[in-house]
């Protein structure tokens, strides 16, 4: 009997130990139409063992990889993708910089500043008000997830005014959402996540109150306050 601590190191453990032969035994068949025909049938099993691979752009091309990195790129067969090499999977990628530039205020963010530059070069008109409108209630939304005590809308307007450079102005405070209006949404919202969760996960009380599931059948009642009285 073979034990795994005794074979071979599974290069790609998702696709099993039968994958790896299949590709070990594909590399030692002489005939390269025969090779061909081998290959194509162990990328088809691959497809099927792992379905889920079909979500992804180009899951095809991720297969063929997979058997040239499974032969230890020792497979030559016809691929109808660019044959991998060693080097391509073990090269490290290019570090990505850290973004660059202070936020002004954290509240805030980055995302809310290039929304506001972006606001500044609509031109003058219904449509660039409306915009400032919607704008200053997302900042006044915004700061009241980092402070939940309290918001001057005065300090909104001026926050607005700053981080445009004066060019984006609201004149009429009125135009705010009022805060216990934006609290109660949130409270709303949180609410409803939170009850969709009770209710898939079968959590929390139930018709019969906390914890209480009941099961009525023609055979008989199951009760979970008291298991063990039935009836009679």
């Amino acid at each position: 009997m073979d034990y795994n601590s005794g074979l071979a190191h599974l290069v790609l453990p998702e696709y099993g130990r039968n994958i790896q032969r299949m590709v070990e035994f594909a590399v030692t068949v002489k005939d390269r139409a025969e090779r061909n025909k081998v290959a194509q049938a162990i990328i088809a099993v691959m497809g099927q063992l792992n379905p889920h691979l079909r979500d992804v752009t180009d899951f095809k091309h991720k297969l063929w990889d997979h058997i040239f990195i499974i032969s230890d790129f020792k497979l030559d067969v016809d691929s109808p993708y660019p044959l991998p090499t060693r080097e391509t999977f073990i090269t490290k990628p290019d570090r990505i910089s850290y973004p660059s530039g202070k936020i002004k205020y954290k509240p805030y963010g980055k995302v809310l500043e290039n929304i506001i530059a972006k606001a500044k070069e609509y031109p003058e008109g219904e449509e660039k008000t409306y915009l400032i409108e919607v704008i200053a209630n997302l900042l006044k939304r915004s700061y009241l997830i980092w402070n939940r005590d309290s918001v001057n809308d005065e300090v909104i307007l001026k926050h607005l005014e700053e981080l445009s450079n004066g060019e984006l102005k609201l004149p009429d405070a009125s135009k705010l959402s009022h805060t216990n209006d934006i609290l109660a949404r949130n409270r709303t919202k949180k609410f409803g996540e939170n009850n969709n969760t009770n209710t898939n996960t079968g959590g929390g009380g139930g018709k019969h109150g906390k914890g209480g599931h009941r099961h009525d059948n023609k055979h008989g009642k199951f009760k979970r306050n008291n298991p063990y009285k039935g009836d009679r």
